[in-house]
């Protein structure tokens, strides 16, 4: 699902969760759907199948397949959670950097400043 333009209303939590959801349910059932048809291709070209073995071929490879699709969004989920600790901890670790890099600076110029400062004055004496 792609985030709200700025020109979209933005969907409140629940909302978001029941688009996701109802998401979810109609990709399943299109790949439940693109399996069963695979299966039956299979089944018609083997021509000799009688109607129940074909029926069972169809069930056992509409089963296989749909497996297969589950392992491999299920593994594609644990590598974007893990993917996602890892951009959370160098986010971090960036942050932190960042964090030092500006307290320098901010030490810096009110060093520079407070020198500039003392020399005015001695100068001015």
């Amino acid at each position: 699902m792609t985030p709200p333009s700025r020109h979209e209303p933005r969907l409140d939590r629940d909302s978001a969760e029941l688009a996701n959801e109802v998401e979810g349910y109609l990709l399943v059932q299109a790949e439940q759907e693109l399996a069963r048809r695979e299966a039956e291709a299979l089944c018609a070209r083997l021509d000799w199948l009688t109607t129940g073995q074909a029926e069972e071929l169809a069930r056992h490879y509409t089963e296989q397949r749909l497996g297969l699709t589950r392992q491999a969004l299920q593994a594609t989920a644990d590598r974007a959670q893990r993917l996602r600790g890892e951009y959370e901890i160098r986010y971090a670790a960036l942050r932190r950097a960042l964090l030092k890099r500006h307290a320098v600076g901010a030490c810096l110029l009110l060093v520079c400043s407070t020198a500039a400062g003392a020399g005015a004055r001695f100068l001015a004496r």
